[in-house]
């Protein structure tokens, strides 16, 4: 194993208890542990096809209180397995003590019909472990695969109050345009790889998003 991190803070309600985790790196698992035994604790790993039924409850669950959304991300989670533009390397779960409290998914987009881009989303936390840095470990590992993997750049339509502590930008400052209906505040860009894979251009999603 390779050590990569040491202390993070978790959040506990009512309290803030700042707990020993140790961070590893196991073939292509990441765990964040509270003790070095690997069946105890938080690892991120890839999503199995025997986890499909629980992500996608996760999904449905972490949406129900969301101020933009149509109730159906579960089942775009579902329709994005299924087509081309899905990578498996970076359909990812986050689990705690061996259940799944979070997940997220890229998938491969073009810019100005050049491959080789991202768009992250959904990104789902399970309610009672909303707000305790599941989310944003899941958003960092994503990242640092997809950089591995050679993606250029990354867009999130979202809250640009959240996605900034990662680096996000606005779209437009890349010379980005979103698709038709999107509200260009709320999109933003992320630089994963060296500029020579930048392009500007209109942004076009998998067919599952309906863009």
């Amino acid at each position: 194993m390779l050590l990569i991190s040491a202390i993070l803070g978790v959040k506990m309600t009512g309290a803030i208890i700042v707990a020993p985790l140790v961070v590893v790196k196991k073939e292509n698992i990441v765990y964040i542990c509270r003790c070095m035994n690997e069946e105890k604790g938080i690892l991120i790993r890839l999503e199995r096809e025997t986890d499909y039924p629980s992500v996608e409850h996760l999904v449905q669950e972490a949406f129900l209180t969301a101020e933009h959304s149509d109730g159906k991300e579960h089942e775009l989670v579902a329709r994005l397995r299924g087509c081309s533009s899905f990578i498996p390397e970076l359909s990812l779960v986050l689990t705690v003590d061996g259940e799944i409290a979070g997940h997220i998914m890229f998938t491969e987009i073009s810019i100005n019909g050049r491959k080789g881009h991202l768009a992250l989303a959904p990104l789902s936390v399970t309610p009672q472990w909303q707000r305790r840095h599941i989310g944003s470990a899941l958003v960092k590992e994503g990242h640092n695969r997809a950089r591995k993997l050679g993606y250029g750049l990354c867009v999130v339509l979202g809250d640009y109050r959240y996605y900034r502590r990662f680096g996000y930008r606005p779209a437009a400052e890349f010379g980005i345009v979103p698709p038709p209906g999107i509200d260009g505040r709320y999109y933003m860009a992320i630089e994963l790889n060296p500029a020579e894979r930048f392009t500007s251009g209109i942004v076009k999603y998998a067919e599952p998003f309906g863009l």
